[in-house]
């Protein structure tokens, strides 16, 4: 919904649109029980405009509430995972206060829309930022995101979580863990893919065991993904593959595993596909394997 849409058409148009968007994703929720995906990244465009109003204010808040809680319902009933991913200019750390004003009322609206479906206020269903960025002094940036923690309300605080970067000069998992989340408590979610470019001397395992540690007592989300560089050398290092090849087999075993690819169900269908086939491979006598 552009700028000059909410302009001309305001509050009832994005009630529609926020009807519509509540009913698609019970669809796409439905249709991941149905193929037992159990965890789920929303997209952001939810409600649109949101920074611009309250969701009482929109013209059929009940029935919007209606359909939102039955999302809930049936995540909480299937013990499904829903996260969000605000954009990167999502930046609680910026030295801009007006950057950080708009990256303070991002969190909030999503908190919002998970208090909106009924879901419970736990990084378990998490407000996943980066920080993005360090402003040439890593104290100081990582002093400004804590602050910036504090200042939100409960529901969103509770839900914050804070992912490894993809830069080498960025935030990696043992900056994040010890400037981060054991002064705000905010956990960290590892992703692996993130992990080459800040591995700081640390083995995949050993900063996966480290962000893991932050949850305390709340199975960890991590994001996995491939360099599409392994199949096409001209394209970013930091671009995701396509497919997958395969998970480490340890990563799903001690966390929820969110895969980012660019076919999206179908790399993750593959994937799990591909697993079943190595697993029965594994298990077929040496004389017929041969």
């Amino acid at each position: 919904m552009q700028q000059k849409t909410y302009e001309s058409r305001g509050l009832p148009y994005v009630s529609e649109l926020a009807r519509q968007n509540f009913t698609d994703l019970y669809e796409i929720l439905s249709w991941n029980l149905d193929h037992d995906i159990r965890f789920y990244r929303c997209t952001s465009e939810l409600i649109p405009w949101n920074s611009q109003f309250e969701l009482p204010e929109l013209p059929g808040y009940e029935e919007i509430e209606t359909i939102a809680r039955r999302c809930g319902e049936l995540i909480d009933d299937a013990g499904m995972r829903l996260t969000f991913h605000p954009d990167y200019w999502c930046k609680l750390a910026s030295e801009s206060s007006d950057t950080v004003d708009r990256a303070t009322a991002a969190v909030e609206y999503h908190a919002d829309w998970l208090d909106l479906m009924g879901l419970p206020r736990t990084p378990y269903y998490g407000i996943n930022v980066h920080i993005g960025a360090t402003y040439g002094d890593k104290d100081a940036t990582a002093k400004r995101f804590c602050e910036a923690v504090e200042g939100l309300s409960p529901g969103a605080r509770a839900r914050l979580v804070v992912e490894n970067d993809d830069k080498q000069d960025l935030w990696s998992v043992p900056e994040l863990v010890s400037e981060v989340s054991d002064h705000a408590g905010v956990p960290v979610v590892f992703d692996y893919h993130h992990h080459s470019f800040t591995d700081r001397g640390y083995t995949y395992r050993e900063a996966f065991k480290m962000a893991a540690k932050t949850w305390e007592g709340i199975r960890p989300a991590v994001h996995y993904s491939e360099p599409q560089r392994l199949r096409d050398p001209d394209v970013r290092p930091q671009a995701h593959a396509e497919y997958v090849e395969r998970v480490p087999t340890w990563l799903k075993k001690g966390a929820d595993v969110m895969i980012e690819a660019g076919q999206k169900e179908r790399a993750l269908l593959a994937a799990r596909e591909g697993s079943k086939s190595e697993r029965r491979r594994a298990c077929r006598p040496e004389s017929e394997a041969n």
